[in-house]
């Protein structure tokens, strides 16, 4: 559906849930969004979540990541938490597939989602956290123009420690 450089998302399809349940249940991955704590996640919830549509994020803007060169399936995005009045999103990314982690991925992935919600949702802001120490994330996001909007100090308990919590944001005519 939507073509970069490096990626093409698409609507999830039947065989990504094993991979997707894979990715949800690696603790690497998880702790490298430094969302929620790692755990475990029964191969039948993935697959029902899959069957009533509220696959990973169930939103306007949820896709499958697909490697362009190859036509692997390596993760995951979204655009979700609409708010109609103030036209802004959340963005959320699992690049699951840790071989293509710094490969530039995610950065395409996080570009064609934010020119996906500025040019053909009409929103005016996108906006995404992470825990502080997703460095990785953080030069992704920051080299896509988002910026630091805020930071919630020692919010996040991420891999036997508490971590901030960095909020960050970018505008349409940043984007």
């Amino acid at each position: 559906m939507l073509k970069g450089d490096k990626v093409v998302l698409r609507p999830h399809r039947r065989e990504d849930v094993p991979l997707a349940w894979q990715f949800r249940t690696d603790v690497e991955v998880e702790l490298a969004g430094g969302g929620d704590p790692p755990r475990p996640i029964p191969l039948q919830q993935v697959e029902s979540e899959f069957e009533k549509q509220e696959f990973i994020f169930a939103a306007k803007g949820s896709f499958a990541i697909e490697a362009a060169d190859t036509g692997a399936y390596i993760g995951f995005c979204g655009l979700f938490g609409f708010d109609d009045l103030a036209r802004t999103c959340e963005l959320g990314i699992t690049i699951g597939d840790k071989a293509y982690w710094g490969r530039g991925y995610g950065r395409d992935t996080v570009r064609l989602l934010v020119d996906y919600a500025f040019r053909l949702l009409n929103l005016r802001k996108v906006w995404l956290h992470t825990a502080s120490t997703n460095e990785r994330a953080l030069r992704c996001y920051g080299a896509c123009g988002f910026v630091e909007e805020g930071r919630l100090r020692q919010q996040i308990w991420c891999n036997g420690a508490y971590v901030d919590q960095v909020y960050m944001g970018i505008l349409r005519d940043e984007g």
